[in-house]
């Protein structure tokens, strides 16, 4: 299974590596987000408690098999965590391919700084969260819908309900899914009541660019993946920080007043 529009995956792909930035804040960000430990009494607390005595939580639970979606989302958390009062919590869904299947498909062993979310019931403790998956033939890849199949109490309780959300994704070319991945998992959030939140066009100039590779769309950021070969660049990184931010400024608003 390739990254995107059925793609064979290349075995020229090379573990993927930490792309190059010029920001401050995805230095600082990429392996202490995910470390960061939430007190006991706070991570107990329903998310609808959110109040002075503790951050607002925006979980962002991705998959990723060659790290193209992983880089974006450590990407999304330091633009969050630059978010005053706002707390990025990486997780990534569980693995369903056995070991050897993966090494035949030259996948990388994932990082073990980025828990596996412990169950679905998890979400409950967020405010909002980020999905980030690639590509499969134009929608989402087996694992995170696998992860979405294992939501199913908390869907006939609702307990998802009103929560915010948005999705970034990575394709294999231009035509892979940028934007049907994204418009083809919002069935997910109907179900469970979430409230979907693109990124429109509040990159500005940057959404407009026609002059490099750049991945994202309305619905959310992006990466080119190709033959799996080419890293996120940083554009592409830029904007998911953006939606991280973005996501966390939501967030934070709709926490407030509930």
């Amino acid at each position: 299974m390739g990254k995107g529009g059925g793609c064979v995956p290349s075995k020229k792909r090379q573990p993927p590596a930490a792309a190059p930035s010029s920001s401050s804040a995805a230095a600082a960000a990429p392996r202490e987000a995910p470390e960061e430990v939430v007190p006991a009494a706070a991570a107990a607390a329903p998310a609808s408690e959110a109040g002075a005595g503790r951050k607002v939580r925006l979980y962002i639970v991705f998959y990723s098999m060659y790290g193209h979606v992983e880089s974006l989302a450590r990407r999304a958390a330091a633009g969050a965590g630059a978010v005053d009062g706002v707390e990025a919590v990486l997780r990534r869904v569980p693995e369903t391919l056995p070991p050897e299947v993966l090494e035949k498909m030259q996948a990388p062993a994932k990082d073990p700084a980025v828990p596996v979310i412990a169950s679905a019931a998890d979400l409950q403790e967020a405010d909002g969260v980020l999905f980030g998956f690639p590509t499969r033939y134009g929608a989402m890849a087996a694992q995170m819908k696998a992860f979405f199949d294992s939501t199913g109490s908390l869907w006939q309780e609702q307990k998802l309900a009103g929560k915010p959300a948005g999705f970034f994704v990575s394709t294999g070319t231009q035509g892979g899914g940028q934007e049907t991945t994204a418009w083809t998992a919002i069935t997910q959030l109907v179900h469970h009541g979430m409230l979907f939140v693109p990124i429109g066009y509040t990159f500005g100039a940057n959404m407009f660019e026609m002059d490099d590779i750049r991945g994202g769309s309305p619905y959310g950021a992006g990466v080119f993946a190709g033959d799996g070969s080419r890293q996120p660049s940083e554009t592409e990184l830029a904007l998911a920080e953006h939606q991280g931010k973005y996501m966390a400024s939501i967030v934070k608003k709709l926490a407030h007043h509930a």
